[in-house]
């Protein structure tokens, strides 16, 4: 498998490291050191290296090695044999997909939809459901930057870095919290090499085009005697407005506006950006293991498409170690790692001067242990903790200082009955404790520190029905702990206009979830249809509650987190059939996915839910050449709250050309594509600024990646 990487230069500077977490984390990678035990490796769970791909037809899989899944399952499976529905991401399919945020990337993806904050901002939401619910994370470990907090704030990283993309959807990801009960979205890199380097290799990416005419690109040299590797990484892109059909803003929104409102067409006003990033690291590599470090600086600088004259200057650094060992004897043979500590710095600027700024600093640790098998049961046991300090500095702060402690046990446990039925159980316990501070701001006083204990279990089933069908079942009950923002939100936030208030009393979010796919799969051809449905108690929805307060140029609309039951249901399907084998390849793809969601009190949907969606694909391969055509139709989408206006459906054309050669020792990969070739107007039912903000129009983009 083809690691795709990033990157160019980029200037660093030194975190500001608290010294306990930091000792806390050297200790601990003391002891998976010291550990070890000389014995080969069973299972292994390491992201490989940058290298030279074999050239292969382009219409054609790429050579596949074994993927073996680290997110959801510590004991390291291929998908067919994991009862959670998974999806995975990388080599030339991510190259393709790779769009400026990981939302747009992931996007169509079975299940997954975007948030969609203007070219610059977008986060995953999968089926249905977004914010704390999704888990983003930097290789098994939180980011830790403040993208679920709002629509306006980017995830702190970018497509480029990432190598390898693990979708886990649903509850089956509730190893990792309640707050991961939508799924967990792992994004993976090799900037703590995982395995041996010997010599030199690295890979460079560039492209350029698109609605905003972006340039980006993304280098990456790694190189190792054996038993000492090293990373080092840098990307860039930089992008200009966007152009878009018509109207920034919709039909809909247009008729309500009042007549001295600005009504710009062809570009989108202030959605400009520039984004910048760099890592290096480097691990002791032996037979059973590795441990390591890294150290890397994000920096992104973009207009926040809501206010035509607010900027958000965003800023991460970021320290990771991680380190594993396998095949030890005694009661545990394998030990896993993983350690990030984050500095994370947010400003929104109006007419230059800054308004508020954001601050999240903090760290997330996760050991992994896996034991001898008892009886028929293969297993794991774990300890996740995390702490962050979250503050809001300004006179339009709408949350306060607050600061958020989590320690959680969790297991994992395995029973093959036969060939035939393999079954899984997992739990979680865990302690929540968030403490606010009003730092002197009279909206903030008096409000109550809060402590919760969610725990959650599943239960998960595969029964394989011939050798290329199979059946996998879910079920699980979570619970998700409100976070500081859903409990103590006062304010007004200038980047989304709105005026945002939370619920101090706010009770634990309850789910019972469950889904059942059947599978297919024999040589190139392969399948699965899958229905999924999930019932929340006290579901904490953010609410256009229809009124107003006045702001300092205009009124705001008041949204209120509140909670309410819910349920949320639908299905998923893909499949990629070969119809043609002779002069080329030609393979036939299809995707669907559908979410439903209601109050269950009023009966009303739930804001945001992605509509109908339809995708076809038609994909040729000949020798070096490969092509792909793809339809995507999404329908209208008219379930939406009382306060909230509908979408109107749209269907985009897109086209990819790829051509793969040798030279100069290295493989390169060129690549030619048109975006909505039918110039749609496209409004994301799941953007919260879908009325003001479409997606791009009619563009094409150029690229080029190499690997030596």
């Amino acid at each position: 498998m083809t690691s795709d990487v990033a990157c160019a230069a980029h200037r660093r500077t030194s975190p500001r490291l608290a010294p306990l977490p930091l000792a806390a984390a050297l200790t601990f990678s003391a002891f998976a050191i010291t550990s070890l035990s000389a014995q080969a490796a069973e299972v292994s769970t390491q992201t490989p290296p940058v290298a030279a791909a074999p050239v292969t037809p382009s219409g054609a899989p790429e050579a596949a090695l074994p993927v073996t899944f680290v997110t959801g399952n510590p004991l390291g499976r291929a998908a067919a044999d994991l009862a959670a529905p998974l999806t995975e991401l990388d080599g030339r399919a991510l190259a393709l997909r790779r769009a400026a945020t990981l939302g747009e990337t992931l996007d169509g993806l079975p299940g997954v939809s975007a948030t969609s904050y203007g070219p610059n901002v977008s986060r995953p939401i999968i089926r249905g459901l977004d914010g704390d619910r999704i888990r983003v994370l930097q290789n098994g470990t939180a980011s830790l930057d403040a993208s679920s907090l709002s629509y306006d704030h980017a995830v702190a990283q970018d497509p480029l870095s990432i190598e390898r993309v693990e979708i886990v959807r649903g509850p089956a990801a509730l190893l990792y919290g309640g707050n991961a009960v939508g799924g967990v979205v792992n994004t993976i890199d090799n900037r703590i090499p995982r395995e041996a380097l010997n010599g030199i290799s690295g890979a460079t990416d560039v492209n350029y085009g698109g609605a905003n005419r972006e340039r980006a690109g993304a280098a990456q040299l790694e190189f190792g005697n054996g038993q000492f590797a090293f990373h080092v990484d840098g990307f860039a892109r930089k992008s200009a407005d966007l152009r878009i059909p018509g109207f920034a803003r919709s039909a809909q929104q247009r008729a309500r506006d009042d007549e001295d409102t600005k009504q710009p067409s062809g570009t989108l006003p202030n959605s400009d950006g520039q984004t910048s990033g760099a890592a290096a690291g480097a691990s002791w590599t032996w037979a059973d293991g590795y441990a390591g470090l890294s150290y890397s600086g994000y920096d992104s600088d973009y207009g926040t498409v809501a206010e035509e004259n607010t900027r958000i200057r965003l800023r991460q650094q970021r320290l990771a170690l991680a380190s594993e060992v396998r095949n030890l004897s005694g009661p545990f043979t394998a030990f896993k790692f993983d350690f990030g500590y984050t500095d994370y710095e947010h400003k929104e600027i109006e007419s230059g001067v800054t308004g508020t700024t954001f601050k999240n600093h903090g760290y997330e640790g996760r050991i992994e242990a896996r034991h001898a098998k008892i009886g028929p049961l293969e297993g794991a046991l774990g300890v996740q903790f995390s702490q962050n300090t979250f503050s809001a500095l300004g006179e339009e702060a709408f949350v306060p200082k607050s600061d958020t402690t989590n320690v959680a046990l969790f297991a994992l446990e395995e029973w093959a009955v036969n060939q035939a039925v393999k079954l899984s159980f997992g739990a979680r316990i865990e302690h929540s404790s968030v403490k606010p501070s009003s730092g002197g701001n009279e909206r903030f006083e008096n409000l109550p520190s809060r402590n919760f204990t969610p725990g959650s279990v599943s239960a998960g089933a595969v029964f394989a029905l011939a050798p290329a069908w199979s059946v996998a079942v879910n079920t699980s009950y979570t619970e998700r702990a409100p976070t500081f923002y859903e409990l103590y939100a006062n304010g007004p936030h200038l980047a989304t206009g709105v005026y945002e208030i939370g619920d101090a009393q706010a009770k634990m979010e309850k789910a019972f979830s469950t889904d059942l796919a059947l599978r297919y799969e024999n040589g190139p051809n392969k399948g699965s249809v899958g229905v999924f449905y999930s019932r929340f108690s006290n579901f904490i929805a953010l609410n256009n509650t229809g009124q107003t307060v006045e702001g300092e140029d205009k009124p705001l609309p008041v949204y209120q987190y509140a909670g309410v039951p819910a349920e949320l249901y639908g299905f998923e399907a893909q499949g990629r059939a070969r119809v043609w084998q002779g002069y080329g390849d030609v393979d036939v793809e299809l995707r669907g996915d559908y979410t439903i969601s209601r109050n269950r009190d009023t009966g009303e949907a739930l804001p945001r839910i992605a509509p109908l969606r339809l995708t076809a694909a038609v994909i040729y391969g000949l020798g070096h050449w490969g092509a792909r055509l793809e339809l995507v139709h999404a329908s209208n989408q008219g379930r939406v709250p009382s306060n909230d206006l509908t979408t109107n459906g749209y269907t985009t054309l897109g086209a990819a050309l790829t051509y793969q050669f040798k030279a100069g020792g290295a493989q390169w990969l060129a690549y030619l594509k048109g975006e909505n070739l039918t110039n749609q107007e496209v409004r994301l039912a799941s953007s919260v600024l879908r009325d003001i903000a479409p997606q791009g129009g009619r563009a094409v983009r150029v690229g080029l990646r190499t690997t030596f």
